[in-house]
């Protein structure tokens, strides 16, 4: 059970502690939980809506966006505010690139696209409640977090050292694609808006990797964290048009 502590751990902020430092292995498998995680921050998110029912429109999106960015711990946020400023600032430069996305401080750029990623995340889940599409809740923090073990298994890993180079090298690939083609099959259960979530998300993904590719020759835990925030606002945005 600890690669799915390892995975709780890393990507929500739940009270999780684990027994003791994990081996590059355990880390490898975590993986195979990551779309597990992504269905329980959806399965919370779809609870807390629920027991929301009956306030004001506007509070009620307020508190859903809140107590997701909290549950992941702004983790995939940080990722994209380091993405943004590095993308621009590093002109198409490699090194420049990545020394950029190293740098802790934020720049105006992160905070401009931080605030549309947010403001259009609120902006569809007022939409969503409105029109009673709670299913959303759960698929979209799942697919997201289901394309991160896909990221990492297709894609080079480009920082040396650190907890992405283990997961990248240590990935189990003979069982991830198995349990990924799980996940998707459970998805699919959700009907027609699913399908359209998950071709949307597959196409945002690839085009997303084709940049990573072109920029860096791979990815980064920055990077990665991009994608999943930017996959979660497109299957919003996506199912409110």
């Amino acid at each position: 059970m600890i690669p799915l502590l390892i995975a709780v751990q890393f990507l929500t902020s739940l009270p999780v502690r684990l027994p003791g430092m994990p081996s590059p292995q355990e880390l490898g498998r975590s993986l195979l939980w990551y779309p597990a995680v992504g269905l329980l921050i959806g399965v919370l998110l779809f609870c807390l809506n629920a027991l929301l029912s009956g306030a004001p429109l506007l509070l009620h999106a307020a508190l859903l966006l809140a107590a997701w960015v909290a549950l992941s711990g702004a983790l995939h946020l940080d990722g994209l505010a380091d993405s943004a400023d590095a993308w621009l600032g590093g002109f198409g430069d490699r090194e420049r690139t990545l020394t950029i996305m190293k740098d802790p401080r934020s720049g105006p750029i992160a905070v401009v696209v931080l605030v549309m990623v947010l403001l259009l995340k609120f902006a569809a889940l007022v939409a969503l409640v409105e029109q009673g599409h709670s299913s959303v809740l759960l698929l979209a923090p799942w697919l997201a977090r289901g394309l991160l073990p896909v990221l990492f298994m297709t894609t080079p890993y480009v920082r040396a050292g650190g907890l992405g180079q283990a997961l990248a090298e240590h990935l189990p690939r003979d069982r991830l694609p198995l349990v990924l083609a799980a996940h998707a099959l459970a998805m699919l259960l959700f009907g027609w808006s699913a399908v359209v979530i998950l071709v949307g998300g597959l196409l945002l993904f690839a085009w997303l990797r084709r940049v990573m590719m072109a920029r860096l020759g791979g990815t980064t835990g920055d990077t990665a964290g991009a994608m999943v925030e930017l996959v979660e606002c497109a299957v919003l945005v996506l199912v409110v048009l």
